[in-house]
């Protein structure tokens, strides 16, 4: 099955923020979430019951997975120090 990739407004301000080397590295764990969207290595979120977390050097990308409607939501995007803050 192939899952449709979607952005907040939040995340997409968030990823045009990033360089071009960096904004190319996140798409491609981004778009490999189409195929596969629990990937090895991410992370069930403890503070919510549906957000998982993928890493990519030091950067994190905060999704939810919505099964039924077969989309992965991109709800934030940057830095590890900085993305699990709530705003």
């Amino acid at each position: 099955m192939q899952y449709e990739i979607e952005f907040t407004p939040l995340a997409m301000r968030q990823f045009r923020k990033l360089s071009a080397n960096v904004q190319q590295a996140l798409s491609l764990r981004i778009d490999a979430l189409a195929s596969d969207p629990r990937p090895k290595g991410c992370k069930k979120l403890a503070e919510t019951d549906d957000s998982y977390r993928i890493r990519s050097g030091n950067y994190r990308i905060v999704y939810r997975i919505e099964d039924s409607l077969l989309v992965v939501l991109v709800i934030r995007i940057g830095n590890r120090k900085e993305v699990y803050r709530q705003r």
